[in-house]
């Protein structure tokens, strides 16, 4: 990734940047040909198919959405969104971009769904360009995985239809499974969606089957990100997710050392929070030196008995991977990180 010195991944959650949604608002109106007294839904007909599948209303963080006919183009605002989406056989004519890759760029395993038809990039993690996005004429926009405010929902429902993060979870901490299945709702694939999670609920199984010794065993994620700091990611974190599926559990004292944040950032002095039986850090081989280097951190149990696990974001890309957590991801990073954890004794 070309993040600078510290991955991207690590500020979508914290400073979340705020469109200037008034600016843009007169621009997405025009643009739509009229305000919200003109309905969505009879531009949506037009490059819409009937479907036995639809109309279908998907609930959300801030009210429902009904959906009338099939939707043909599809925007993505959540930063993994468009997985889900590529893994129902649908390409989105426009995504955010996240770790500075363009989203068709790299990622192994989802290259080969976008081909050579490449989405144009409306933002970059939580702040989206109205503009791109209505001149793109979706007739649905989907902000799963997105720090989406009631403000952007206002003015980009003006544009399209829009189905926000799912309700009942906080930001960037819905399960994988509930993202899936919102997108495959507003889609009007259920049933594909059904059987992508199954496929994938399979693959976890056969790793917990393989690895029993692994239930109920303590596991904590961060990052270094500069000498003597650290970010430990929530138990509700995709990436700590992905880990418990596999049969790992997070200590209490890490559930209540993180409480409701996305992330924490620590110093070295507070590096009893990630002592569990599998310390997982995610970065780049300077980030990876710097910490192995700390003299607080070579004290640590974790790290003296080898318990510990360097996981690069890229070269291979098994921290995006971890971090997307999507249908599409999941089989890679599964590929990637169960061998490296088998080799820790």
């Amino acid at each position: 990734m070309s993040t600078g010195t510290r991955p991207a991944l690590t500020r979508i959650v914290r400073n979340v940047p705020r469109v200037a949604v008034a600016a843009v608002a007169a621009f997405a109106l025009t643009a739509c040909g009229g305000g919200a007294d003109k309905p969505e839904s009879k531009s949506s007909g037009e490059t819409g198919a009937k479907s036995a599948a639809f109309p279908v209303t998907v609930e959300h963080k801030y009210g429902s959405t009904s959906i009338e006919t099939e939707p043909k183009k599809v925007v993505t605002l959540g930063l993994s969104d468009q997985d889900a989406v590529l893994a129902l056989g649908v390409k989105p004519v426009g995504s955010v971009d996240w770790f500075k890759e363009k989203p068709y760029g790299k990622w192994p395993w989802a290259k080969e769904l976008w081909g050579s038809t490449k989405p144009q990039i409306v933002g970059e993690r939580d702040e989206y360009n109205m503009e791109k996005i209505a001149a793109l004429k979706p007739d649905l926009i989907v902000a799963q995985y997105s720090g989406m405010k009631k403000e952007q929902y206002e003015t980009l429902s003006k544009i399209a239809k829009v189905v926000a993060q799912p309700k009942g979870h906080e930001d960037y901490q819905a399960p994988w499974q509930v993202m899936t299945k919102q997108i495959g709702k507003a889609l009007g694939k259920d049933a594909e969606t059904e059987k992508l999670i199954a496929g994938i609920d399979t693959r976890f199984k056969a790793v917990r089957d393989k690895h029993p010794e692994w239930k109920g065993k303590t596991v904590t994620v961060g990052e270094p990100y500069e000498p003597g700091k650290f970010s430990a990611f929530s138990p509700k974190d995709p990436k700590v997710i992905f880990l418990s599926e596999m049969g790992f559990t997070t200590s209490e004292a890490y559930r209540k050392a993180l409480g409701k944040e996305n992330i924490a950032d620590l110093s070295s002095e507070r590096l009893d929070v990630m002592e569990a039986d599998r310390t997982v850090w995610l970065g780049t081989p300077e980030t990876e030196k710097a910490m192995k280097a700390d003299p607080l951190y070579k004290k640590t149990k974790v790290h003296q008995e080898k318990r510990d696990l360097f996981l690069p974001y890229d070269s291979p890309d098994i921290g995006a991977a971890l971090s997307f957590n999507t249908v599409l991801s999941i089989p890679y990073a599964v590929d990637q990180v169960v061998p490296m954890l088998e080799a820790i004794k």
